[in-house]
């Protein structure tokens, strides 16, 4: 037992570090390439955030535990939204200003009831996983025709100052394959030690995946939402996680479909979906506010956050 412990907290933070020299490496590339940094921050940095889910999903599915992959994708997305702006909203409460997430909040909850739909018979199919593939290329091509376009945002300015200005191009190869090279390796050491510790207590790949695993892939982003809220970009901590949140849907859901493809368990759709929807739907109306310039002040995250061990405490119950 103290051996799959050690396996899951070291993967845990090889996992960041490695996607945190992913992110900076690519970003500084794709700066030195002259892509703007609304496109950089919208895409590499939202892909660098999920990378640790999109791996340990890919490589659970492929070991033949896709339960695990399905937890992590949907428990990442209640982790994101409950504790991780929750606690934002909580150290320092939160204003969207953004046209962009005023754009991406409707679009994650659209993302949300088509996968439904595609998880409805109770099966997650390779036809599912290629529709959801499908999306994220859409996602993304949307996404870069709105950079390109040239639409003023909040976001461009507050993006332009995360991403390195000084690190020269060979410097960012070496990064960009560094931080993979970790992701994988770590995935790897994860996914073992979250398997052999479902079944050594047991419980199912699920349940592992929607605690533990969904919990410590989260943690770029509740990392990147603090200090980003710490330094007034609150745009930017909110759209950590709705971006997060589309990437989890799409591609973490999606790739178990691809390699592992078959039935789920019926919890997904009667507790673990409705739970995610109703967290997302719930900060989507903080977002908003009454005028349209919302704020997600302390009370509020503190219901975020009290729905999060509110869904904690069903899992333990369930499981037990």
């Amino acid at each position: 037992m103290a051996l799959y412990l050690l396996s899951i907290i070291g993967g845990f933070i090889a996992l960041i570090w490695g996607a945190d020299r992913f992110v900076i490496g690519a970003a500084a590339l794709a700066r030195n390439l002259g892509v703007a940094p609304l496109i950089i921050g919208l895409t590499i940095v939202g892909f660098g955030t999920s990378a640790p889910e999109m791996l340990v999903s890919a490589i659970a599915a492929w070991q033949g535990n896709p339960g695990l992959a399905i937890g992590n994708a949907i428990g990442s997305n209640i982790t994101n939204i409950g504790l991780i702006l929750g606690t934002t909203a909580l150290i320092a409460p939160l204003r969207v200003h953004s046209r962009m997430l005023g754009r991406e909040f409707p679009v994650l909850v659209v993302v949300m009831m088509l996968s439904l739909v595609l998880l409805s018979d109770g099966v997650l199919g390779r036809l599912d996983g290629l529709l959801l593939l499908l999306g994220l290329a859409g996602l993304l091509g949307w996404v870069t025709w709105l950079g390109l376009a040239g639409r003023a945002d909040p976001l461009e300015h507050e993006f332009s100052e995360e991403i390195p200005t000084d690190m020269r191009t060979l410097a960012a190869l070496f990064w960009v394959a560094a931080g993979l090279a970790v992701l994988l390796l770590s995935s790897r050491l994860l996914v073992w030690g979250a398997v052999h510790l479902a079944r050594a207590m047991g419980i199912s790949d699920l349940v592992i995946g929607l605690t533990i695993v969904a919990l410590g892939t989260s943690l770029p982003e509740l990392a990147a939402s603090i200090m980003s809220a710490l330094r007034h970009e609150h745009d930017i901590a909110v759209g950590n996680v709705v971006g997060s949140n589309l990437f989890n849907l799409l591609a973490v859901l999606g790739l178990p479909g691809i390699i592992a493809p078959g039935p789920i368990d019926p919890a997904v759709l009667t507790r673990d979906y409705p739970w995610m929807f109703a967290l997302t739907v719930a900060v989507y109306l903080m977002a908003i506010g009454r005028r349209g310039n919302g704020r997600i002040d302390r009370l509020e995250g503190l219901l975020l956050l009290a729905g999060y061990l509110g869904y904690q405490a069903l899992l333990y119950f369930a499981s037990t």
